[in-house]
């Protein structure tokens, strides 16, 4: 199979991100017959469609979205190869780190777990601007950023149903405990309405869950866990919530533990095998751990 040129692999993220043929050209500073050439030319390289033609644009196809995603990490590899290269010192000075770190997160670690690890690590070394972007923690997630090129790493959770999509690496940084949050002061909590969101990771522990004839049926719904603390502690009923997510907690609300047999949440990075090899990465990663341990 002939290998795509990183023009080519440029046109294919530039038709993904930009719906259409049209777009990615004037985009790209080509002509659509250019881009449409090159598009049919990498779908011939690679034995598939990669693009849905039709009236309103172009949207890649299941193999697309495999595809784009690898030309999105390959194009990435190129641009931190140049850095690291770059910043290469001789034999008695080591590398210096410089250029854009990727991360994605959902918003509890993003609160909590990457602020110290960065401000450690772009002590060390200046030059490293990091980009954070916070990804909620539905579907693919931040592992899901990580797998399609749009992020170097992502704190996610891990040990979840549906798993990480191939080829990622990971690693746990916490284990953290659920406990019981209700107003505070309130003679009879487990008599409040339960309160969940969506990204609730309860899911994740669902056996537990279902074990506990206590536990009512969800009937207040929140769009985020910060919306669940503020109507706890307005008294509106009571949540069970991970304990990144308790770090918010204020007097409005207490903190029950739920004991030794309660569910735990492993929080971890993600990144790709290409990824995990740079300097700017493996930096991180370290930082992470210092912080987490």
């Amino acid at each position: 199979m002939a290998e795509l040129l990183p023009q080519e692999l440029r046109v294919l993220v530039a038709v993904a991100e930009r719906g259409g043929f049209s777009a990615a050209a004037a985009s790209l500073g080509l002509t659509q017959s250019a881009v449409s050439h090159s598009v049919r030319g990498s779908e011939a390289k690679l034995g598939a469609v990669l693009f849905e033609r039709g009236r309103t644009g172009a949207s890649p196809t299941p193999a697309g979205e495999r595809a784009v995603g690898h030309a999105r990490r390959i194009l990435r590899l190129y641009e931190v190869m140049g850095a690291e290269a770059r910043g290469a010192g001789g034999e008695a000075a080591p590398a210096a780190l410089d250029g854009v770190l990727r991360i994605a997160a959902f918003r509890s670690a993003a609160l909590h777990l990457l602020p110290p690890a960065l401000e450690r690590l772009t002590a060390r070394h200046p030059g490293i601007r990091p980009e954070v972007r916070v990804v909620r923690e539905l579907g693919a997630g931040a592992a899901g950023e990580v797998a399609a090129g749009r992020a170097d790493l992502g704190i996610a959770t891990l040990g979840v149903a549906q798993g990480l999509p191939p080829g990622l690496l990971s690693g746990v940084l916490v284990e953290e405990a659920y406990a019981l949050v209700h107003p505070a002061g309130h003679p009879d909590p487990k008599a409040l309405p339960l309160m969940d969101w969506d990204e609730n990771c309860g899911s994740y522990t669902r056996t537990w869950w279902l074990a506990q004839d206590w536990i009512p049926r969800a009937t207040v719904k929140a769009e985020d866990d910060a919306m669940v603390l503020t109507m706890v502690g307005r008294g509106l009923g009571m949540a069970i919530m991970p304990e990144l997510s308790l770090r918010e907690a204020t007097g409005a609300v207490d903190v029950t533990g739920l004991g030794p047999e309660g569910p735990v949440r492993r929080v971890g990075y993600v990144t790709t095998p290409e990824s995990a090899a740079t300097l700017a990465v493996r930096a991180l990663i370290r930082e992470l751990r210092a912080v987490s341990g």
